[in-house]
């Protein structure tokens, strides 16, 4: 995870210093079976990254299929003829490179002597994030709480307790969670609210990661009021962004008091956390530019172990 986390920096100052070319994604939503899918492509000059991943969420696949909520797949392309030189799961690439994002934003955000990680939501997802906090702070607990099934649950305990050596117990409530934490991720498949901004305390970071749809969203708006907001990209989370969409066109909420891209804080063209007290929110809906640079990571420690399988369609 520490690797991810420090390909993430390098990712995101690019972004910030202009050397990236990423659209807005193109994506699609199937009401019917709660699903959704994107088309997300980057190139990254400087690295001389080049891909495109296509990845889906639906919200039934643990339950019915047995499947992870998400699903993708990463075509890593060369970026000087542009022939594909690699199709890679995304998959685990998607929750590496979302917790390692949120690993990033913990480490400028996150005050130094916060001790107690707060989760809710207990998949793929959460697991990512939960290692990325405790990569860049001294963790000491853990506290987690999910609408999912208890073997679910009782699963997410004991890997993650062994995994990362720490202390990790189930609460009753979200509320339970959100009071004891220092550091707060919220990483769930919920399109209404999961905390109130009244439980908050002082000095707490979030990562907030699970909505990434305009008509979705886990925070309130009180929570959004109170917080300094930083985005991956303000421009992807004012176009897909449930939990600012949201309070936006409610009035609660105006764009213009977004502090920061995370990519200005790695860069120090803005500065981070200011005092103990502030509550900051890491909002993440996920930039192709993190997809592609993990990819080519991935690629170049490959081709240098000799690991993977050739294969060819003619």
């Amino acid at each position: 995870m520490s690797t991810a986390i420090d390909v993430m920096a390098d990712a995101f100052t690019e972004l910030a210093n202009g050397y990236c070319e990423t659209p807005q994604r193109l994506a699609m939503t199937d009401l019917k079976r709660k699903g959704w899918a994107a088309f997300m492509p980057a190139r990254l000059s400087r690295k001389g990254a080049f891909g495109v991943k296509v990845v889906s969420t639906y919200d039934d696949n643990p339950s019915t299929y047995g499947l992870p909520t998400t699903i993708g797949t990463i075509l890593y392309i060369d970026n000087n003829t542009g022939e594909v030189l690699s199709v890679m799961d995304g998959t685990f690439i998607t929750a590496l490179r979302t917790g390692a994002a949120s690993g990033l934003a913990t480490r400028y955000l996150a005050n130094d002597n916060v001790s107690v990680a707060g989760v809710i939501g207990t998949g793929v997802q959460a697991r990512t994030q939960l290692a990325a906090v405790c990569a860049v702070r001294s963790i000491d607990s853990v506290i987690c709480f999910s609408n999912g099934n208890k073997e679910r649950q009782l699963s997410f305990i004991n890997e993650m307790s062994e995994q990362l050596a720490v202390d990790v117990r189930l609460a009753q409530s979200t509320r339970e969670v959100v009071e004891n934490a220092d550091v707060l991720v919220l990483a769930t498949s919920s399109g209404k609210p999961v905390i109130d901004g009244d439980w908050l305390r002082p000095g707490t970071h979030i990562n907030a990661i699970g909505s990434h749809t305009p008509d979705r969203r886990e925070l309130d708006a009180k929570s959004i009021m109170k917080s300094k907001v930083v985005c991956d990209s303000i421009s992807s989370c004012l176009a897909e962004a449930g939990d600012i969409i949201i309070p936006i066109k409610e009035g609660t909420f105006t764009n213009s008091v977004i502090h920061a891209d995370l990519g200005e804080l790695v860069t120090g063209l803005k500065v981070a956390r200011e005092t103990e007290d502030e509550i900051t929110l890491f909002k993440s809906v996920g930039l192709s530019i993190q997809d592609v640079a993990v990819a080519k990571y991935v690629y170049d420690e490959s081709v240098l172990q000799n690991l993977g399988v050739d294969f060819s369609f003619s």
